[in-house]
């Protein structure tokens, strides 16, 4: 084993409550009267990547917008980035228990370290920056923007493979969700599933191994 290819949302850290937080502020700045709830919000993780999910909802509720919808979800999605990013900065998003000391444990073995991730990049250097003090632990971060098709498309996992020159069959995958885990089988790679708090109801027959959370080292450097 070479690498280990971690997803952000939910895997690193129990985002996804912050990020319903901050697309309902978002929604309220902008005047909108739209409230995502817990089991709102948890059907529209299904769609992967925030612009989507704004679009798949206005679309599925039949929600007529004042202007361009292409405008309405450019400008909610990046105000909502911005309130997530100071809520993350103000210290409301500790990682998952195990993360930290799983990262330092990768390095000292001489692991390389890689992100795929539908999220933004801006959201994933706000969050690394808080809790690692940086990405420069990170070889390569690969984002669902810079590619065709997000989870649960192999396309990130395709792109963060290419960019460390590795095969599949030389790293291992991290993710909380059944889109994440079908991304990552779909590029060929093992993968170690922690459920978080929106996917702890989901399937995860295909996984190699399934853990509460990464506090435990030993299964997971056995798959080695």
């Amino acid at each position: 084993m070479k690498a280990f290819i971690f997803d952000v949302d939910g895997t690193l850290a129990e985002t996804e409550e912050l990020h319903r937080d901050a697309f309902n502020a978002a929604f309220a700045r902008e005047g909108l009267s739209w409230h995502w709830d817990f089991h709102r919000y948890k059907d529209l993780l299904a769609v992967s990547g925030g612009k989507e999910r704004i679009r798949h909802f206005v679309e599925t509720e039949n929600i007529e917008t004042a202007g361009p919808l292409d405008d309405l979800v450019v400008r909610l999605h990046q105000s909502k980035t911005d309130i997530y990013g100071a809520m993350v900065r103000g210290g409301r998003l500790p990682l998952r228990a195990g993360v930290a000391d799983l990262v330092a444990e990768a390095k000292r073995r001489g692991l390389r370290l890689a992100i795929a991730t539908t999220t933004s990049r801006e959201n994933v250097d706000t969050l690394l920056g808080v809790a690692l003090g940086g990405t420069d632990d990170f070889e390569v971060i690969a984002c669902g923007d810079m590619v065709p098709k997000k989870k649960p498309a192999p396309d990130v996992y395709l792109l963060a493979l290419r960019e460390l020159e590795l095969g599949a069959g030389d790293c291992l995958a991290f993710e909380d969700s059944s889109n994440g885990l079908r991304a990552a089988k779909g590029a060929g790679l093992r993968c170690i599933v922690t459920p978080a708090l929106y996917t702890e109801d989901e399937h995860f027959a295909d996984a190699d191994l399934v853990l509460t959370d990464l506090r435990d080292h030993a299964p997971i450097f056995a798959l080695g």
